[in-house]
């Protein structure tokens, strides 16, 4: 990989990550549009770690509030029905069914479910998913309502992005939505449930990308390149975002989808990119 075609994805990374318009679908596609092929799950997976320091920068009040309350909670010197302690706990348990289902099923992963028809398929299907959710949800609890029960379930939906094309974001905010949380609440969540999972990927994927020799070495230099602009990049649309979702509805964002989908189905069909 050039520096140029790292630039190129670095920025679709940044500009997709937080969005609920999936990040991996906009890699996939793009890197076969500019010849790069598929930049793989290695490649998502070590970006995702600038996306996700953005979330830390962004949201470092909260997180610290988090870890602080449970930290103390967990030696006996804060309620353990503390909001945030008891939301540190949930950000962990919410994290399970992402980690345990990623490692069960990462060959496939990294592999067959890559294919550019599945991702087309899941980004039309999880459009109406996402519209579904903004109809039927009440949107009228906010994060401190979070219950153990609304954590697995948001967890749940987390792991649906294992599968190119649904969107991290997009499944845990549609999850939230479904079950009564505001636009803001659910986004909020999902950025936060994201950190343990994002970080564990990553570092799992950076791991094995310095330790393992392959025929085709890695590109440091641009992956770097890549990874820092992706950071300052969703830093930016974080702040964007948060600001839209409070006024504004997931329907453009559902309409986008829905017209990537079928311009992908068309440029697979006509053979203009493989699969």
């Amino acid at each position: 990989m050039d520096y140029f075609t790292a630039i190129i994805l670095g920025l679709v990374q940044g500009l997709t990550e937080f969005l609920p318009v999936s990040s991996s679908a906009h890699l996939s596609i793009v890197g076969r549009l500019i010849g790069q092929e598929d930049p793989g799950a290695a490649f998502t997976a070590i970006t995702q770690l600038g996306t996700e320091a953005a979330v830390l920068v962004y949201f470092w009040k909260d997180i610290w509030r988090i870890i602080k309350h449970w930290s103390l909670a967990l030696v006996g010197k804060m309620p353990r029905n503390d909001a945030d302690a008891r939301l540190g706990w949930l950000v962990i348990v919410g994290s399970i069914p992402i980690g345990v289902l990623g490692l069960l099923f990462q060959d496939d992963i990294e592999t067959g479910l890559r294919s550019l028809w599945i991702t087309a398929t899941m980004l039309l299907v999880f459009s109406f998913v996402i519209l579904a959710a903004e109809k039927v949800g009440r949107q009228t609890k906010v994060m401190r309502e979070l219950t153990w029960r609304d954590g697995i379930i948001y967890g749940l939906f987390q792991a649906l992005a294992l599968v190119p094309g649904v969107s991290r974001s997009g499944g845990t905010i549609a999850g939230g939505m479904f079950m009564g949380y505001t636009r803001a609440a659910a986004a909020r969540y999902s950025f936060l449930l994201a950190i343990p999972a994002v970080l564990a990927s990553g570092g799992l994927q950076l791991w094995k990308s310095m330790n393992e020799t392959t025929a085709i070495p890695v590109a440091w230099g641009p992956l770097w390149v890549a990874t820092i602009l992706s950071f300052f990049v969703a830093l930016a649309v974080i702040a964007w975002f948060m600001r839209f979702i409070s006024r504004n509805s997931f329907t453009p964002f559902v309409i986008y989808r829905i017209i990537l989908a079928l311009v992908l189905f068309a440029l697979l069909g006509f053979g203009v990119i493989p699969a």
